[in-house]
């Protein structure tokens, strides 16, 4: 059953980088992501935030009231709350209060599937929860469970500062050793040329990963409908292979805790030679919307990497600047897999030399593209344009 919520909307001159209406929006769709039915919404609009409680006293009386009419046990704000507003608006509401990173922080729990997923996300809920103890403490007290409980939760929130510290510590290292593996996977690709989608979450990466690939990647019409990060092999019209990976969707204002739990992931996102930035065309705040993700890969250091923007369900929208395709019905995706290999070509290396037999010959037909090659004794006389890495090799073993 439907856990049921009142949104609780404030709004102050800079306080976040969309118009009310529109954040409301989207922190409907969270929730319901995250499992909630919204009942009713209450909205201020102030010159600066309340220190106390977010919002002004009368408020939190009309928020407490609204949440009674409508049998609702939980607030959700639009805002992130102080330790000190958590604590008083559970006090004075009477019912589980959360913000927007808790709630995103809740989602990301309910997805993470691998090991992997699982640390980072414990990590970015632990750091976040640390300095909330008290006021998190009291939300559990008057709930046996549900959105934001989920993760270390209960059993994390009743340990002291001390042994959360130590968690927090383990994981940490954990997580350090998921980089390394990390690094020693891309080591094992070799020179393959390294592709990676980025996007607004639900804007269609995975459905263009599984459409590209033939890869049966989940794909669903929700946010963060998938966190764990996915790899496969692409072959480009004569190009020859690359890895194509798909990363976590980002949203507008991304919890920094995500954002740091998540780096060893994201990485993927600055060790690419091309990035996708898939655009949902359909979205009426799509332009908002590549503004937030490209805030966030600025903040990754990946603000300069080399990117392709598509505009993915082109099939639902009109026209815009961007290759247009729809990952669904297919349209486009001949232009997308010619633009990536042109994208990587530009960074290709020319080559002519003479081979001898071997695995270097079939390596050159997967991740280069052959323009001649002849036959001579002991070995392939050879033309061709390489990846930087893969050319190098070609050199030192040609002659």
């Amino acid at each position: 059953m439907a856990e049921r919520s009142v949104l609780l909307g404030v709004d102050w001159p800079g306080a976040g980088t969309w118009p009310l209406d529109d954040d409301l929006g989207e922190l409907t769709e969270l929730a319901h992501s995250a499992g909630a039915e919204v009942c009713a919404t209450v909205v201020q609009t102030r010159h600066r935030p309340h220190p106390g409680t977010l919002v002004g006293s009368g408020k939190v009386v009309e928020a407490a009231e609204v949440a009674a009419a409508a049998s609702a046990t939980t607030l959700i704000c639009n805002r992130d709350l102080s330790p000190r507003q958590l604590r008083n608006l559970c006090d004075q509401t009477k019912l589980k209060v959360l913000d927007r990173t808790q709630l995103i922080l809740d989602i990301f729990a309910s997805r993470a599937r691998t090991r992997e997923a699982q640390l980072q996300v414990e990590l970015a809920q632990l750091n976040y929860l640390l300095p909330r103890l008290i006021g998190a403490r009291a939300n559990l007290s008057r709930t046996g469970g549900g959105i934001g409980t989920r993760g270390p939760g209960e059993t994390q929130l009743e340990v002291d500062r001390r042994r959360l510290r130590h968690r927090i510590s383990v994981l940490d290292e954990a997580i350090a050793a998921v980089r390394v593996d990390r690094q020693t996977q891309r080591s094992g690709r070799g020179t393959l040329p390294s592709v990676v989608l980025v996007g607004y979450t639900n804007a269609g990466k995975s459905t263009l990963m599984n459409a590209l690939t033939g890869s049966t990647v989940l794909a669903q019409d929700a946010l963060f409908a998938t966190l764990d990060p996915t790899s496969r092999l692409l072959k480009l019209p004569d190009a020859g292979e690359v890895i194509l990976s798909d990363t976590v969707g980002f949203v507008h204002d991304l919890p920094h805790h995500l954002v740091a739990s998540f780096r060893a992931t994201l990485e993927e996102v600055t060790l690419a030679d091309v990035l996708i930035h898939v655009v949902d065309a359909s979205h009426p705040r799509r332009q908002e919307q590549v503004e937030a993700v490209e805030a966030v890969l600025r903040e990754l250091g990946a603000g300069d990497q080399p990117r392709i923007t598509v505009l993915n369900k082109c099939d639902l929208a009109g026209d815009g600047e961007g290759l247009r395709i729809s990952a669904r019905t297919g349209l486009g995706l001949g232009d997308l897999l010619s633009a990536i290999a042109d994208a990587l070509g530009r960074g290709f290396v020319h080559v002519h030399v003479t081979l001898p037999y071997g695995p270097l010959l079939d390596l050159v037909h997967r991740r280069g593209h052959v323009i001649s090659e002849r036959f001579v004794e002991n070995g392939v006389e050879l033309e061709a344009d390489c990846p930087p890495a893969l050319a190098g090799r070609l050199e030192r073993a040609g002659r």
